[in-house]
């Protein structure tokens, strides 16, 4: 249990393990699917090829949509592309590592269901069976068959207790040659996918190591900045749903007391801790104008160190101004007692 609690925590920790964690989920999802899934195969000569490719490469379709979907930056990412420049400008390649980093996450699942499912050789049989070479495999000179006959004792051949064509071509034989080349798409699929993989992380330094640090870094600025506005708007609704409740109820027991009730009142304790995490926002206009100007011009990426006073205080370089030194009088009194 120590161990589930710890992954846990680690998929926690921030963005990017969090949705690494979700992509790991949707990948043995996507295996217990395929396995759970009841494949039957249509055997029909028009049908064969549509289902048996529908069934490789529809699922991996939605998977990677749903990739997109469960990963949160997708809005992020979409806000930030459609916003008004405002006061601070929309960087390209920000935005452009965003939506490989999503695209590279939301690819898991898919390879994973298309190598199994390459692998398994189910839809490959299905889908080609009526390409099998009889001529090499089989017996071509079977009388009394037409080449459409032909094509449709073969696509019979993924259904075996239905298939009739023993005497034009094995059934185990043309369900082995498709289910061979099927495993061997497979294990060049998971080649490529990994070569891939390797090189995008082996290489990716070696060229623009600045550049993708750079991308990284404020990609997390973006996705930590709006996550921090949210939980401030959301303390913000709260204090200002709490002083508007206790505003009502102060007001409440006013009128009771006006109309000869005389109940106990007893001040609000966090009155005033609530007030002041309103900022100043106490309508409802002035917080739409602040969630509005918040999307049209973000303030700029530039913090402006806090102004030395002035006046009466002392601004300088970095030391604070010396005085001339004043002599110091000493005065010594004597008494006497007569």
């Amino acid at each position: 249990m120590d161990k589930f609690r710890m992954i846990f925590q680690f998929f926690q920790s921030n963005q990017e393990s969090f949705m690494n964690g979700i992509c790991g989920i949707m990948a043995l999802a996507s295996t217990q699917m395929y396995s759970a899934f009841d494949f039957n195969c249509p055997c029909l000569p028009h049908y064969n090829l549509a289902y048996g490719l529908g069934i490789l490469l529809v699922p991996p379709f939605i998977l990677f949509l749903l990739g997109f979907v469960l990963n949160n930056n997708i809005s992020m990412l979409a806000e930030e592309w459609r916003r008004p420049q405002g006061q601070r400008g929309k960087d390209p390649a920000v935005l452009r590592y965003m939506f490989c980093s999503m695209a590279q996450r939301a690819m898991i699942a898919p390879a994973v269901w298309v190598s199994v499912t390459l692998l398994d050789g189910k839809c490959v049989t299905c889908a080609f069976c009526t390409w099998v070479p009889v001529e090499t495999l089989g017996n071509a000179s079977h009388p009394h068959l037409s080449q459409g006959e032909i094509q449709r004792v073969l696509a019979r051949v993924p259904c075996k207790e239905i298939y009739n064509g023993q005497e034009l071509i094995a059934n185990e034989v043309a369900v082995r040659y498709l289910r061979c080349i099927s495993q061997a798409l497979g294990w060049c699929f998971v080649l490529l996918m990994t070569t891939l993989a390797f090189l995008v992380r082996s290489l990716r330094p070696c060229f623009s190591q600045v550049a993708f640090l750079k991308s990284r870094y404020w990609s997390h600025y973006i996705d930590i900045e709006r996550k921090l506005f949210d939980e401030t708007c959301a303390e913000h609704a709260r204090s200002f749903a709490k002083v508007c409740i206790q505003q009502f109820f102060e007001g409440m027991s006013t009128d009771l007391v006006a109309a000869r009730c005389h109940l106990p009142r007893k001040a609000p304790v966090d009155a005033g801790e609530a007030a002041e995490k309103l900022l100043g926002i106490t309508d409802w206009g002035t917080m739409n104008m602040a969630l509005k100007s918040w999307h049209r011009c973000k303030p700029p990426l530039h913090l402006h160190p806090p102004a030395l006073p002035t006046g009466n205080g002392w601004a300088g370089e970095g030391q604070p101004p010396t005085h001339p030194s004043v002599p110091r009088r000493e005065t010594a009194a004597y008494y006497s007692c007569v």
